[in-house]
């Protein structure tokens, strides 16, 4: 793979018509705010990151988590292009010096497929298909896919947000414009942390597009010279090398999560101030733990003490990435490095950032508040789903036709074949938001009832 060839302002659904000359912003930046003015942005910010969404005290939602992963993204990017510009001056003709919007973008993304309660409604969806209600749908598989494919069922059945991503930005949904997003080649490509189907997702539930949206994975990949990693018997491309940003994209989201989870948990008094700051702290020798203790001072405010150390552990965090990735660029130009780049970091970031996600562990995820969202999370997707897939099935039936009522037209559910009907079930459901899912539950449960 080269530079030359993975940064592409190309957009999918588009053809290279000339931009407007009064339009002074790259390509890459359009891509940024395309999504940031999207609806499907907006909806985020009722959307559960880790802890229920907030009462008096704010802590992340999937929104607020977005736009930090994309501003670490944006440095991410901005210093690799810097280092990568340095070694090759060649590539200052290019568009790599975009790098920086590129990677801010496809963080800004990176969440979007995700259904309502995270986690917790990703295994509802995939569990209903594979040992619950759902599962005798199963019947409906035939060898020549009329009415339900294999390879529709394996994506029902490992259902992830991530795949979900993809489509979201790329599906042409009924009446909207072709292309989805119609984002940029490389933008899109950044997004794909999994870069293979569903079938190949054996391990662990996780992969970077359904079957409807691998036609459109591959041609990026082909057009960004995306390196093929394994083809099938028919030597059709099944598994890529990742675009080299996911990596950048990934090292994003690792670093906010894991460190604005722990911020989080000291919010909620889940972890004291003694806690916290031996967290952060040990991401420093010694001395320079002790320089920054006293740099701001016992005197000063805890809450802000422990901001503070979270700032200069992400800002030591993002400047060894940037030297990970730019010390083992021939590797990920080759398809060939393994891991992430936060599996190489030195050994005291290393053993910091995994005794943080020790902690996250037992004291965060598993505390009452979270696990009581994924159990009502997990039954108000699962009632949902049953009852719109049953709706489906059986469209003639009057109270298939109340519920089918409520989907928009852009979803859709009265498509001649079976398997249509089921994704626009997936993409109806994975849109909403927390709260709108538990409104519409309450409503078909009888509990609560429309104000006049």
């Amino acid at each position: 793979m080269n530079w030359q060839t993975l940064i592409s302002s190309r957009r999918y659904g588009k053809s290279n018509a000339p931009r407007p000359l009064e339009e002074r912003r790259t390509e890459f930046q359009r891509d940024y705010d395309r999504l940031i003015f999207s609806a499907a942005f907006r909806r985020m910010q009722n959307k559960t990151q880790v802890f229920p969404l907030p009462g008096s005290i704010f802590v992340h939602n999937r929104l607020t988590h977005s736009l930090e992963v994309s501003s670490v993204g944006r440095s991410l990017g901005t210093d690799v292009a810097r280092e990568l510009v340095r070694l090759h001056p060649g590539l200052e003709q290019t568009e790599i010096t975009g790098m920086g919007a590129i990677v801010s973008a496809a963080c800004l993304a990176h969440d979007l497929g995700n259904p309502p309660f995270g986690h917790s409604g990703e295994r509802a969806i995939r569990t209903f298909f594979s040992e619950g209600e759902g599962s005798p749908l199963r019947r409906y598989v035939s060898p020549g896919g009329q009415e339900l494919s294999e390879q529709e069922w394996l994506d029902f059945t490992r259902f992830d947000g991530n795949a979900n991503t993809f489509r979201l930005l790329t599906h042409r949904f009924n009446g909207r414009r072709r292309g989805g997003f119609v984002m940029t080649y490389a933008t899109l490509a950044a997004v794909v942390k999994y870069p293979y189907g569903s079938e190949r997702a054996v391990a662990k539930p996780k992969f970077g597009f359904f079957e409807p949206e691998r036609h459109t994975y591959l041609t990026i990949a082909r057009e960004l010279g995306i390196e093929c990693l394994e083809a099938d018997a028919a030597g059709l491309s099944v598994r890529y090398a990742r675009h080299p940003l996911v990596y950048l994209v990934e090292a994003a989201d690792d670093i906010c999560y894991e460190i604005m989870d722990i911020e989080d948990a000291h919010k909620l008094r889940l972890l004291s101030d003694e806690q916290t700051a031996e967290l952060f702290l040990a991401f420093f020798e010694p001395g320079e733990a002790s320089r920054l203790t006293e740099s701001y001072g016992y005197e000063t405010d805890t809450d802000d003490r422990i901001v503070y150390y979270r700032s200069c552990v992400i800002n030591a965090l993002e400047r060894a990435c940037v030297r990970t990735f730019v010390e083992h660029e021939a590797e990920i130009l080759a398809g060939t490095f393994q891991g992430s780049l936060i599996d190489h970091l030195p050994p005291r970031l290393l053993g910091a950032y995994r005794h943080c996600e020790e902690v996250a562990a037992t004291r965060i995820y598993r505390c009452k508040e979270v696990t009581d969202v994924d159990l009502a999370g997990y039954r108000i997707i699962y009632t949902l789903l049953s009852l719109f897939t049953d709706a489906v099935l059986y469209p003639a039936k009057a109270y298939s036709q109340l519920l089918l009522a409520q989907v928009p037209s852009q979803y859709e559910v009265h498509h001649p074949r079976l398997g249509h009907r089921l994704m626009a079930v997936l993409d109806f459901l994975s849109g909403m938001t927390d709260i709108y899912a538990l409104d519409l539950y309450r409503k078909i449960n009888g509990h609560s009832l429309p104000s006049v």
